[in-house]
């Protein structure tokens, strides 16, 4: 018989993994063949990760091509088994984001990044999503309301 769990709130888990993450997963498709890159995300004011990414990159040519794309990231695991680690995945269709306002943002998250920010091929970019789905380990998997996720998101951010 299994051990009565107290209720979580998958919500929280999940913008607190996507404000403490720095680093994740970009999924993108050209030509109905997928691509992933490793991104450092940021968040914006109102919870949408940010990205700084180079038109030398295959990824961002596919974002250009197609905007669609996925954002994984991942929180440590909590076993020797990296499936008990809790995992985030957001979809959506990125855009490209202004500069003004992502530049201090992005910097203040990832400092190293000053080195590259200002070069000519790189612009940033901010993930509209559509779609959350999070997994808190072991059995425990729920598709969130990006809503909500962006709601808690803002909420830990300011407080």
């Amino acid at each position: 018989m299994a051990a009565k769990q107290e209720p979580r709130d998958f919500v929280a888990e999940a913008a607190r993994l996507l404000r403490q993450v720095g680093v994740g997963t970009l999924a993108t498709v050209a030509d109905g063949m997928p691509n992933a890159a490793l991104v450092t995300p940021a968040l914006a004011p109102d919870g949408a990760p940010l990205l700084l990414l180079s038109t030398l990159a295959v990824h961002t040519r596919q974002l250009a091509a197609h905007s669609a794309c996925s954002l994984l990231l991942a929180g440590a695991a909590t076993s020797d088994n990296p499936q008990t680690a809790p995992r985030l995945s957001l979809s959506g269709r990125a855009v490209t984001a202004d500069s003004a306002t992502s530049r201090p943002l992005y910097l203040a998250r990832h400092p190293y990044a000053a080195l590259y920010a200002d070069f000519a091929d790189f612009s940033f970019w901010r993930l509209e999503v559509t779609r959350a789905h999070y997994i808190g380990g072991f059995a425990a998997a729920v598709m969130l309301d990006p809503e909500a996720l962006r709601r808690k998101i803002v909420a830990g951010m300011n407080g």
